[in-house]
């Protein structure tokens, strides 16, 4: 089921649930109560709201920023496996095969291994870790014969710390999510800026049900979208390894 008919489905059924609660409502309340209400509960329901809009968008940008960060790494990390083996090609054999070979097991890694439990949330083993360690000792190991091949060792060792860097920030974004404090404080904010509405009646049931419908459909379809995006290799972001694909390409 894509993306696009899961968050329809969502809407649909709050705005049936909060159709039929309305329904129900003014069958068995009074319309006098309600509008006693309008007036004092109007004014708490404008602070419980605000600030539970504050808090969707501030939760909002935070997972498009990370979404963003944790993109710009994956190419980050990717590229620099690239200039790595570029600089290699300096070096004497048989460290230049070694190093190639190594980089093409760590791409292999991530992107059979790791990249599936990133998108289920799981944690990753050391595998790939392992992998670079290795790679890191075999640029060290390597004796270089006059200053460019000195140089090109010193750019290959540069190059792979860009890759720990960029590896330790794809692991943290696909393990960070949100945080089931903060689930807990949108689930109780959307609960209680949809009770309100029900507190306030009127003589027109149309127009009732629609301001409770649209309100109900804006607020789930705010957590549907923060839900999709708290991981950024599954759901609606679903970052794929192409930029590795497209490392293995430009490996000499």
């Amino acid at each position: 089921m894509s993306i696009y008919v899961s968050g329809l489905l969502w809407v649909l059924g709050a705005a049936a649930i909060s159709s039929v609660i309305v329904v129900i409502a003014r069958r068995f309340g009074s319309d006098e109560v309600g509008e006693k209400n309008l007036g004092a509960g109007g004014s708490v329901f404008s602070i419980v709201a605000g600030l539970h809009a504050v808090l969707i968008a501030f939760i909002l940008i935070s997972l498009f920023d990370a979404a963003n960060g944790a993109e710009e790494q994956v190419q980050k990390e990717a590229n620099a496996l690239v200039a790595i083996d570029w600089a290699s090609d300096s070096l004497p054999e048989p460290v230049k095969s070694k190093v190639d070979q190594q980089i093409r097991d760590y791409v292999s890694i991530v992107v059979d291994e790791e990249w599936p439990l990133m998108r289920e949330g799981e944690s990753v083993d050391n595998r790939g870790w392992n992998t670079l360690n290795q790679l890191r000792e075999t640029i060290a190991t390597a004796a270089p014969d006059g200053v460019w091949q000195e140089d090109r060792k010193t750019e290959a060792a540069n190059q792979l710390w860009e890759v720990y860097q960029a590896r330790q920030e794809r692991i943290d974004a696909a393990g960070n999510g949100v945080n089931p404090v903060v689930w807990l404080a949108l689930l109780i904010g959307t609960g209680l800026s949809l009770l309100f509405p029900y507190l306030f009646g009127g003589p027109n049931l149309i127009s009732q049900l629609l301001i409770t419908v649209t309100l109900t459909s804006t607020l789930v379809l705010l957590l549907f979208a923060i839900y999709q995006l708290q991981n950024p290799f599954s759901g609606g972001v679903h970052i794929p390894p192409d930029a590795f694909s497209s490392a293995l390409d430009r490996l000499s």
